[in-house]
C-alpha cells in the first residue's frame, strides 16, 4: 500500500533530521576530548555480574510501570496487565528510537491489543505518570541536596545546582496544588472552557471535541488525587518503581569500582533524568551522557571513568525496552504498519472504538 507524502509528513522527517543532527552534536561535544581507547578499557573492566543484575532490575521496573498503568487506568477502565506490560515495554523502545515523539505509541498499542481502552484515555493516563515521575524526580533530586556534599573545587556551581533544585521541588509542590484544584473544580472550568473555544471559528469542531474528551478524561483520572486508597497505590508503585531504577544506577557505579552511596547515587540520577528530557532519538543520546557525565564531575569521578559509566547507563536504562519491543515487533503483537497512524495523532484519538486507523 503506497501513503501519500504530504507537506505535513515533510515536517515530521524534517524535525526528526534535526534531532539526529542535534543528537550527533551532543556526543561530539561529549567525546570531543576522551582518551577513547582508555574508556574502552574501563568498560571492559566493569563487574559484569553487577550489571546483569542492574539490567535484570531494571526489567522488572518495566513490570512495576505497567502494574502503575494500570492503577492510573482504573478510574476509566480496566486493563490486562500482559497489554499493559507489552504497550510500555513498545513505548520506551519506540522513545529509544525516535525520542519524545515515541510518547504517542503506548496510547495507540494499548488500544490495539484491549479495544475496551480508548486511545485518549491511555494518553491521558500517560500524562498523570509522566506528573508522578516528574514529581518523584524533583523531589528526590531536591531533597537529596539537603546533606549531598560535593568536591571542593565545584563549590560556587554547585550552589546553582543547589538553588535549580529547589526551584524543582517548589514547581513540583505548586504543580500540585494546581492538579488538585483541577479535579475539583474541572467540571465548570471545561464548560467554561468549551462555551469559548466553541465560538472560535477558525478552530475545528472536533479539535474542539477532542480536547473537551481529554480534558474530561483528565479531571477523571486525576480522581487518584483525591481518593486516599487509589493515591497511596500509585504512591506505592511510583516509590517502588525509582526505588529500583536507583538501585539499578548504584549497582552499575559500583561495577566500575565507584564508592557511592544512596546521596551520590540520587545526585547522578538526577542529572541523567534531566538529560533524558532532551527529546533526541536514540534515548537522549547525547544529552544523556553529557548531563551524566556532568553530575560525575561532582564527584570528583576524572572524565574516562564518567564517560565509560555514562554510556552503560544508558544501555542498561534504555536497552531492555528496545529488546522487549523486537522481541513483540517479532512475535506479533505489533504490526509497525499501523503505526503509521501516529503521524496525525489526532485522527486516532477520535476514533470511537478504540482501534487504530490505518488509510
Amino acid at each position: 500500500m503506497v501513503f501519500p507524502v504530504t507537506l505535513k509528513s515533510y515536517r515530521k522527517y524534517i524535525e526528526f533530521v534535526a534531532l539526529c543532527l542535534l543528537a550527533s552534536a551532543l556526543l561530539w561535544w561529549f567525546g570531543r576530548n576522551l582518551d577513547w581507547r582508555e574508556v574502552a578499557q574501563r568498560v571492559s573492566s566493569a563487574n559484569p555480574y553487577l550489571l546483569i543484575i542492574a539490567v535484570v532490575i531494571i526489567c522488572l521496573a518495566y513490570g512495576v510501570r505497567a502494574l502503575r498503568w494500570g492503577a492510573l487506568l482504573k478510574p476509566l477502565v480496566p486493563a490486562r496487565l500482559s497489554d499493559l506490560f507489552v504497550a510500555t515495554t513498545i513505548g520506551f523502545s519506540a522513545v529509544f528510537l525516535i525520542g519524545r515523539a515515541g510518547e504517542f505509541v503506548r496510547p495507540v498499542v494499548l488500544p490495539m491489543r484491549d479495544p475496551r481502552v480508548r486511545p485518549s484515555a491511555s494518553l491521558v493516563t500517560i500524562l498523570v505518570e509522566r506528573i508522578y515521575d516528574m514529581m518523584a524526580v524533583a523531589l528526590m533530586f531536591a531533597l537529596n541536596l539537603i546533606w549531598f556534599k560535593p568536591v571542593v573545587m565545584h563549590e560556587i556551581s554547585f550552589s546553582r545546582v543547589r538553588m535549580v533544585g529547589f526551584g524543582m521541588l517548589v514547581a513540583t509542590i505548586l504543580g500540585l496544588i494546581f492538579l488538585v484544584w483541577y479535579r475539583t473544580n474541572s467540571a465548570w472550568l471545561i464548560e467554561i472552557m468549551e462555551r469559548r473555544v466553541t465560538r472560535w471559528r477558525f478552530v475545528p469542531q472536533r479539535l474542539v471535541k477532542l480536547l473537551m474528551r481529554l480534558l474530561e478524561q483528565l479531571a477523571q483520572a486525576l480522581r487518584v488525587l483525591v481518593n486516599a486508597r487509589e493515591l497511596a497505590e500509585t504512591i506505592g508503585w511510583t516509590a517502588l518503581l525509582w526505588f529500583g531504577i536507583a538501585l539499578a544506577n548504584f549497582l552499575v557505579m559500583r561495577a566500575f569500582g565507584l564508592h557511592v552511596g544512596v546521596s551520590e547515587t540520587l545526585f547522578v540520577l538526577g542529572w541523567a533524568l534531566v538529560g533524558s528530557l532532551v527529546p533526541t532519538p536514540g534515548g537522549a543520546a547525547g544529552a544523556f551522557h553529557a548531563a551524566t557525565a556532568a553530575g560525575f564531575v561532582f564527584l570528583g569521578v576524572e572524565k574516562e571513568l564518567a564517560a565509560a559509566v555514562s554510556i552503560i547507563l544508558h544501555l542498561v536504562d534504555f536497552g531492555p525496552a528496545v529488546l522487549f519491543g523486537v522481541f513483540y515487533a517479532i512475535r506479533g503483537d505489533l504490526r509497525l504498519s499501523r503505526l503509521r497512524t501516529l503521524v496525525s495523532p489526532a485522527e486516532d484519538f477520535e476514533n470511537p472504538v478504540g482501534e487504530v486507523q490505518v488509510r
